[in-house]
């Protein structure tokens, strides 16, 4: 009985030994990618935490010397900011409070870069699509207007789109189209939420243009009212 019970085990420590052989090293490597993996993913994590906790700083610094109205200090954290962590939020943050600042001291090339900047570096498509906004504000200003337009075009974030239709009403008036500026203001007026103020703004827009849009409703509904 004894006999038997060691050449069965025997047998099993052969076969191991065999697979073993066999297949030892595709397990080990399997395991060694494993537990790298793992050493990996804990160190991505702690990297990423690392650089929201110094960009976060970062950001403060620069907050600070937005509220103080220091654009040339909020524009050289700025430009560190998006060197050493360009992909944070605080960087795109940052960009479009530097722009802030900048436009307020009369600096509007320095905004104008630090929100072309988040037009096209943001990895958010809202991030690009305020700082498109805004860039297209001013690009009005220095009657830049088919870039204003181009500007426009691009900012596609689901949410914005009757400020975007309301911006390029803007652009339309200035280059003299008002016939497309009174369509760009129906359609941003149409799209924004009744309880918001600034429809009351988009509606005044529309007023000055003769198509005062309560006006319209209540003309379309009396000749809806006509026998």
């Amino acid at each position: 009985m004894a006999t038997s019970l060691d050449l069965q085990e025997q047998e099993q420590l052969d076969a191991l030994k065999a697979f073993w052989k066999q297949y030892g090293n595709l397990i080990t490597w399997l395991l060694i990618l494993a537990l790298a993996a793992f050493a990996g993913w804990n160190g991505w994590n702690w990297w990423q935490r690392d650089q929201a906790y110094k960009a976060g700083a970062m950001f403060d610094e620069l907050d600070r010397a937005v509220q103080a109205g220091d654009a040339d200090r909020a524009g050289r954290i700025f430009g560190d900011l998006k060197e050493r962590f360009p992909r944070t939020a605080f960087a795109q943050q940052g960009g479009l409070a530097a722009a802030k600042v900048q436009f307020e001291k009369a600096q509007a090339d320095a905004a104008k870069a630090s929100l072309t900047w988040v037009a096209t570096s943001a990895g958010e498509d809202e991030y690009r699509t305020v700082a498109r906004l805004r860039l297209a504000g001013l690009l009005l200003e220095s009657k830049q207007f088919d870039e204003a337009l181009k500007q426009l075009t691009e900012a596609t974030a689901p949410g914005f789109e009757s400020l975007v239709a309301d911006r390029r009403g803007d652009v339309l008036m200035a280059q003299g189209k008002k016939d497309e500026a009174r369509a760009a203001y129906q359609s941003a007026w149409t799209a924004m939420d009744d309880k918001l103020d600034y429809r009351r703004l988009v509606e005044a827009k529309l007023t000055s243009l003769a198509a005062a849009p309560k006006a319209a409703t209540a003309s379309a509904a009396a000749s809806g009212a006509k026998p």
